[in-house]
């Protein structure tokens, strides 16, 4: 079991990490490089030699190597990254980045989504180097750019690039999983990542004639747009269940005595009660509209309108999204991916779940773990690219009351520090044995 100097260090490695401002803003406004070398400073004084690498100027990336005691075992990749999203600070009960402990608290931009995670490797690879640990497999230890943007300069750059330093690895873990979810009567649930819908970022545009203002047009490009983009906000897509989602109905369904209803996916969702957020945002495909651009003056038809929408689609799906996507726009409108990446699926019966669910029940025996499908994306996409399988496990145990969800990308983002120390015990347990 990791030391007290582990417990008070990931809090600590939280708090200079929020510090440190990675804000990407997108389109390649960001530097994580402060970030990168002061997780490489905490990874050296661990005995390790941590890699740094760019793509582009101040867009940092780190990689080192654990050597594990059974060369014959595939390697485990265990990767965060460095980067958040934007934060207003007019907005914030606390400064996004003060990383201040108030009240057993950790507040600051990134203090779930990631810098949680990455604190929490920091303290274990040191505890692990003052202990003299080897775990059984080899673990790479990866810090990444970008994943809050396109990737290009974070683990894209690193699958396309620089493959040979995740050499023999077969799984990766990472965020998004292995936090307590209350279910309001008294269950505590601890969702595992085991796969993520696909990333199908939509430019779409749509082209007519230009004119006067005053003028019938019949040809007009917002009219088509808004046409198109109305269709596509108002569709309901069809059930679709991907493995991993038929493993969480199925397993929460056991858990509420609804064994007999999990073929019926709507009215289940509707006797689950809360538990439903966990499985209902993926079990169909989804697209947004998020963004509109069109014209230069109120009097002006422009001869061109632009929409942005944000698509989401399910392993084995992406044909059928295609084709949706192509009736619903209809005639005038063109659309094409800007951003696509790869749905994912991880298989739920394989050892290393069972060693991520025994590290949970060890730590928390009152939770039942159950797998889950994220809706969104991760680096874990770009990895699986080297053949690299991914999970989420970002282990948290987290009182009643705290909305996880909404800490992501949301106002307020903090984090308990019983979660941070719960979180590197659990994750000490689990890679020792993985």
């Amino acid at each position: 079991m990791v030391d007290g100097q582990a417990l008070d260090e990931v809090v600590r490695f939280t708090s200079d990490l929020i510090r440190i401002d990675t804000t990407n803003r997108g389109g390649g406004d960001c530097r994580e490089r402060p970030a990168a070398e002061y997780a490489a400073e905490q990874l050296a004084g661990a005995g390790l030699e941590p890699t740094l690498l760019e793509r582009t100027e101040g867009r940092t990336n780190v990689v080192a190597r654990i050597e594990g005691t059974d060369p014959s075992a595939g390697a485990l990749l265990l990767h965060g990254h460095l980067d958040v999203v934007p934060a207003q600070s007019e907005d914030w009960k606390v400064h996004p980045f003060s990383g201040e402990v108030v009240d057993g608290v950790v507040w600051g931009r990134g203090a779930v989504d990631m810098k949680n995670m990455d604190a929490m490797i920091l303290a274990m690879v040191r505890a692990w180097a003052r202990e003299g640990v080897r775990p059984r497999r080899d673990i790479v230890v990866a810090f990444t750019a970008d994943e809050e943007d396109s990737a290009r300069d974070g683990s894209g750059f690193l699958a396309d690039e620089h493959a040979g330093l995740f050499e023999g690895c077969t799984e990766g873990v990472s965020e998004s999983g292995a936090f307590t979810f209350h279910d309001g009567s008294g269950r505590q649930i601890y969702p595992v990542a085991a796969g993520e819908r696909g990333t199908g970022w939509m430019k779409l545009t749509a082209r007519g004639r230009a004119g006067h203002g005053s003028k019938v047009n019949e040809e007009n490009a917002v009219t088509r747009l808004a046409a198109a983009v109305t269709r596509i906000g108002e569709y309901e897509w069809p059930l679709r269940l991907s493995p991993t989602v038929r493993a969480s109905l199925a397993q929460l369904a056991a858990l509420y005595g609804l064994e007999d209803e999990v073929d019926d996916v709507v009215g289940l969702l509707r006797k689950l009660g809360p538990a439903a957020k966990l499985v209902e945002a993926t079990v169909r495909n989804s697209a947004n509209p998020t963004m509109l651009d069109a014209g230069y003056k109120v009097n002006v038809i422009p001869g061109e309108a632009v929409a942005y929408v944000d698509g989401r689609f399910l392993p084995g799906t992406e044909e059928e999204f295609r084709t949706t996507l192509d009736r619903l726009t209809g005639p005038g409108v063109d659309w094409e991916f800007y951003h696509r990446e790869v749905a994912l699926q991880a298989p739920v019966d394989s050892p290393t779940y069972a060693k991520m669910r025994w590290a949970l029940e060890e730590f928390a025996p009152e939770g039942h773990v159950v797998p889950y499908c994220m809706s969104g994306g991760t680096d874990a996409k770009q990895f699986s690219r080297l053949g690299i399988t991914g999970y989420g496990f970002t282990p948290l145990k987290l009182p009643a009351g705290y909305d996880y969800q909404a800490m992501f990308h949301g106002v307020d983002e903090r984090v308990p520090v019983g979660a941070l120390h719960f979180g590197v015990r659990v994750l000490d347990r689990f890679l020792r044995t993985a």
